[in-house]
C-alpha cells in the first residue's frame, strides 16, 4: 500500500516537472518569436499587429510558467524556488508591457533580451 502511494507521488512529480519544463519551453519559443516580430515591426505592415499579438501570448506563457511552478511544487513538496523564479518572469513581462506600450524602446528592447536570456537559462536548469 505504500509502495503505491509512493509511486503515484513520484509519477505525479514528474508529471509536474514536465509540465514545468514544458511551460519554460513555450515561454522561451514565445519570447523568441517576439524578437522576430520585433524585426518585422520595423519592416512590414504587418509586424505591428503580429507584435501585439505575440506579446499576448507572451504574457499568457509566463502565467502559464507560474502555474506550472505552483503545481509542480505543490504535490512533492518540494522547495518554492520555482514559483519566485516564475512570479519574477511574470513581474518582468508586466513592465515589459507597459514598457511596450508606452514607446519606450530604450528600456523595452534590452528588457526583451534579458528575458530572453534568463528564459533560456530557465530552460537549461531544467
Amino acid at each position: 500500500m505504500a509502495t503505491e502511494a509512493t509511486t503515484a507521488a513520484t509519477a505525479s512529480v514528474r508529471h509536474g516537472s514536465s509540465f514545468l519544463r514544458t511551460a519554460i519551453v513555450l515561454q522561451t519559443l514565445t519570447l523568441f518569436l517576439q524578437a522576430v516580430s520585433a524585426g518585422l515591426l520595423l519592416t512590414s505592415s504587418y509586424g505591428e499587429t503580429l507584435h501585439g499579438v505575440g506579446a499576448r501570448v507572451m504574457y499568457g506563457a509566463s502565467m502559464l510558467y507560474v502555474l506550472a511552478a505552483v503545481l509542480a511544487w505543490k504535490p512533492g513538496g518540494g522547495s518554492p524556488r520555482p514559483i519566485w523564479h516564475a512570479s519574477g518572469f511574470l513581474a518582468l513581462a508586466s513592465v515589459q508591457v507597459v514598457l511596450g506600450i508606452a514607446h519606450v524602446p530604450a528600456v523595452h528592447v534590452p528588457l526583451g533580451v534579458l528575458m530572453f536570456g534568463l528564459s533560456v537559462l530557465a530552460l537549461a536548469r531544467r
